[in-house]
């Protein structure tokens, strides 16, 4: 049976994650510290990813062997210098830009007791699909009470 809810909390952050290159960067650690910093108990969770060249993942945080095996694989189907016609800023630019059209630039994770549910090996990771370092922003944003 569906309750009304009265005193919905929203909040809104900012992270910003650095990136050296290609790759994955675990962004679970900030998303976690900034929900329970945020007084909700039960909620959702949206991360929002604001670039067109890198994505979000949720994937296993224990074997790094998971993510090298990943990264191989986007290397494998999308290959650089492929004749793509969009190469403005060189020849991993068009492949970036297929590599977040295959994967998500959005997640929407349940909050419960004040901390994201994720499963015991599960992590969100920036999927860094460029080769020079960047400065990556998500927005945080949570719904709840």
């Amino acid at each position: 049976m569906a309750r009304l809810y009265r005193g919905m909390k929203q909040a809104l952050h900012h992270l910003a994650v650095a990136t050296k290159g290609q790759g994955f960067y675990q962004v679970t650690a900030p998303i976690c510290r900034w929900v329970a910093s945020q007084g909700v108990g039960t909620g959702l969770l949206t991360v929002w990813c604001r670039h067109t060249s890198c994505s979000l993942v949720v994937q296993e945080n224990a074997s790094p062997d998971v993510l090298t095996d990943l990264r191989d694989f986007f290397r494998r189907i999308v290959p650089e210098n492929a004749g793509y016609r969009h190469d403005d800023e060189g020849p991993d630019d068009m492949p970036a830009h297929i590599k977040a059209a295959l994967t998500l630039t959005q997640i929407s994770i349940p909050v419960s007791a004040g901390a994201p549910l994720l499963g015991t090996w599960q992590g969100v990771f920036l999927f860094e699909h460029r080769d020079a370092p960047h400065r990556r922003e998500l927005v945080l944003h949570l719904l709840g009470e």
